[in-house]
């Protein structure tokens, strides 16, 4: 299938021009950098058309500078990818196969063809996918094809973690201890491991964000962690060649972005701090390192730059460290594409790096010299999933059926999403990368507060109350972080956000005020309000932070709210509790229209400007979107809440002798059938999401009565796999591998 935007057919044309003039609007949106440093100039000859051989968010990301430097784009899809952004944003799209990733973005035949239908000069891999297959690169180069990245040798000495660890140790950069070869059978691989001593990383070769790796604590970790990143690397990467090496424990990882044009100039940039990090995968990153010095900084970059002579590299690409708290680093890899947080580089250094590639693979060479290379401010970057973080970070799938990017100043969203389109099964689940830059750190974290807190995401699960959590989390706050900093903060997993007494009480204050906005409004709506005809001034409310009705323990406020003046300021007066001292009056100025979504409100007592939604209006009360966090408040007059202790509670369905599938996905294997004694701890079902495999096992003791489920077949979440024999006083879920 081959769409062009300027189709023959005038009724899709319109339509489709139209469509794509709009989501070429959305993606204006998003970026704000101020590229500042000049790569090249105006009238070099670059490229006609190019390719992008991606989805989501990087396609998005590379079109735009791509529409900026007046290079026509061309997209490729998979058939339920074509309504996606990307798609709509390009001057052409291709359809290229199915939804598997096997027969669509890793089908490099059916890109060439795209290529030479289109007329593409040059392809953009992005990242993932294709991005460091060095066979796509040679079946490009053997067309006549740029590549817009390095060469195919380069990319397969750097893109082979055990052939680069080989060659950095040559070019003399520090390497982490481990076995210099590929791993295969298991009696070899636990002998390896033993040699090196746990803690040890059970990696891919050819793995990159953060599948495809295990850490390994034991014997019994190194046979768990072997298969199923095994399993994973096939299934994402095409390659399942396993490598094995010594985990640094309380290391740091920081990342120095390079950017060679094969010309006699390779520049080094600012590093880029990764350590907050879940299951090996980036969450949270920022620019530059509050850890490091200019000489550690000097050093690692110069290591960088002697690993890319060392193999003659030529584009963008990114060496990683483990750094440990003495400031050692050792070389962990070299990702020879972009990298998904490059976004903060480009904010503090004012460089266009995909300029920089697509310059670079049109044979120029780079104006600029190391020295123009300086550190302007501070970057952060929040990696937006639809996940849960409340059922261990499970991913969500479904229509974005609300969607509101946040904007203002030194904010930047590179997405591949809209309202009314579709978080897919069959793809990572990013949203988007929401990134904020600040003249000093904490101006950054200040103004990534405000964009997470302004971020309107309806429809799927997302991890933004998680990172909003860690924007206010202490030590991420005092920069002393490393890799385990997320199981170390939240080793029971994430609860929500845990709210001072203060912020509880703003909270309140916040409801309150609110309730007596909309009281006010309703009154001044015709025939809404017959029994009086003046709205209250003042109104005595009992607030409670969670649903009174199924959790009474939950935390009671009682307030006073008075309508002070037309500028929708409210007094809020806390009553006393059992004889406790009332907490000091606030007043309340509310930026808010009854109807919207986002409410503003500043109050006086604590100094504190607050920005949270108002998700759900209900019976009981509100659901607020308050600090990231999304809670119920019940808002009820002292006589609704005497009259609601009098209703009796519902009581909740048992399915404790059921197994549930905790996230959308597909069945990978079921080790268990009906009638079968399973015992705590066994394997029972692996579920395959967003290609990660997921192995469920038994919690406890017990009998297989029926098993719903077989290999190949979809699943929703909560949808039972299998259930138990029930037994009294005895528990049938599971626990996540």
């Amino acid at each position: 299938m081959y769409r062009l935007f300027t189709g023959s057919a005038a009724g899709i044309r319109s339509r489709n021009v139209t469509h794509a003039m709009l989501c070429n609007q959305v993606v204006k949106r998003m970026y704000t950098t101020n590229y500042n440093v000049q790569l090249g100039d105006a009238g070099d000859k670059l490229f006609d058309k190019i390719l992008i051989a991606n989805r989501g968010e990087i396609a998005c990301r590379v079109i735009r500078t791509a529409q900026r430097l007046g290079i026509k784009t061309v997209a490729v899809h998979s058939d339920v990818d074509k309504h996606a952004l990307h798609v709509r944003a390009a001057d052409e799209a291709v359809c290229i196969g199915p939804a598997p990733t096997s027969q669509s973005y890793l089908n490099i035949d059916a890109i060439l063809d795209a290529c030479k239908k289109t007329g593409a000069q040059a392809v953009h891999p992005g990242y993932g996918f294709l991005s460091e297959n060095s066979k796509f690169v040679a079946a490009l180069e053997k067309e006549g094809i740029a590549f817009i990245g390095p060469g195919s040798h380069a990319m397969h000495a750097m893109g082979d973690k055990i052939e680069s660890k080989k060659i950095a140790k040559q070019a003399k950069v520090n390497v982490i201890p481990g076995f210099l070869g590929e791993v295969d059978e298991m009696d070899e691989v636990l002998k390896i491991a033993r040699e090196i001593g746990y803690p040890v990383m059970v990696k891919a070769s050819a793995g990159g964000g953060g599948k495809g790796m295990r850490i390994a604590w034991n014997d019994e970790d190194v046979k768990i962690g072997f298969r199923l990143s095994k399993q994973e690397a096939k299934s994402s990467f095409g390659d399942d060649r396993m490598l094995i090496e010594k985990y640094i424990d309380n290391g740091r990882h920081i990342e120095i972005q390079v950017l060679a044009d094969g010309q006699g100039t390779a520049l080094y940039f600012p590093e880029r701090e990764c350590s907050i990090q879940r299951r090996n995968q980036k969450v949270v990153e920022e620019a530059p390192s509050p850890f490091l010095d200019d000489a550690t900084r000097k050093a690692m970059g110069e290591q960088a730059i002697s690993l890319c002579n060392a193999v003659g590299y030529k584009s963008a690409g990114t060496v990683e460290f483990l750094v440990d708290s003495n400031k050692n680093f050792y070389f962990l890899e070299m990702n020879t594409r972009l990298q998904v947080e490059h976004p903060i580089t480009e904010y503090i250094t004012g460089v266009d790096l995909v300029e920089g590639m697509i310059r670079i693979a049109a044979g120029q060479k780079l104006k600029v010299q190391q020295k123009d290379i300086k550190i302007n401010g501070w970057a952060m970057e929040s990696r937006v999933y639809a996940e849960d973080p409340y059922r261990n970070f499970l991913p969500s799938i479904g229509k974005l059926t609300k969607y509101k990017i946040p904007e203002g100043e030194g904010v930047r969203v590179d997405g591949g999403v809209y309202e009314g389109g579709d978080i897919s099964i069959y793809y990572d689940p990013l949203i988007c990368k929401l990134v904020t830059h600040g003249n000093t750190r904490k101006q950054s974290i200040d103004r990534m507060k405000t964009a997470l807190d302004s971020y309107i995401i309806r429809g799927v699960n997302h991890n933004v109350p998680f990172l909003r959590a860690v924007m206010e989390n202490k030590r991420f706050l005092s920069g002393k972080i490393n890799t385990k900093f997320i199981p170390e903060e939240f080793p029971q997993g994430f609860k929500g956000f845990e709210f001072s007494d203060q912020q509880k009480a703003d909270a309140a204050a916040l409801a309150g005020a609110i309730q007596l906005a909309t009281i006010k409004r309703d009154y001044s709506v015709t025939d809404q309000i017959s029994a009086k005809t003046e709205a209250p001034e003042e109104i005595k409310l009992i607030i409670t932070l969670g649903n009174v009705k199924t959790n009474p323990d939950a935390p009671t406020i009682p307030v006073t709210v008075t309508y002070l003046d037309e500028n929708d300021t409210y007094l809020v007066e806390y009553d006393q509790v059992d004889g406790r001292p009332s907490l000091p009056d606030t007043n309340v100025t509310l930026d808010w229209a009854v109807g919207n979504t986002t409410v503003n409100a500043r109050l006086s007592k604590s100094i504190t400007s607050y920005v949270s939604q108002l998700t759900k209006k209900h019976s009981l009360g509100y659901t607020l979107t308050f600090l990231g966090t999304e809670i119920e408040v019940s808002v009820l007059t002292p006589r609704q809440k005497e009259l609601l202790s009098l209703i009796p509670a519902k009581k909740e369905q048992d399915t404790s002798n059921m197994l549930k599938s905790p996230m959308p996905g597909s069945i990978q294997s079921v080790n268990i059938k009906e009638g079968d004694k399973v015992v705590i701890g066994q394997e029972l079902v692996v579920v395959e999401a967003m290609k990660m495999q997921n192995v469920l096992r038994a919690a406890a003791d017990g009998v297989v009565k029926k098993v719903y489920v077989k290999p190949g077949i979809a699943v929703a979440v909560d949808e039972v796999l299998v259930e138990f024999e029930k037994k009294s006083d005895e528990t049938k879920d599971v626990k996540k591998a």
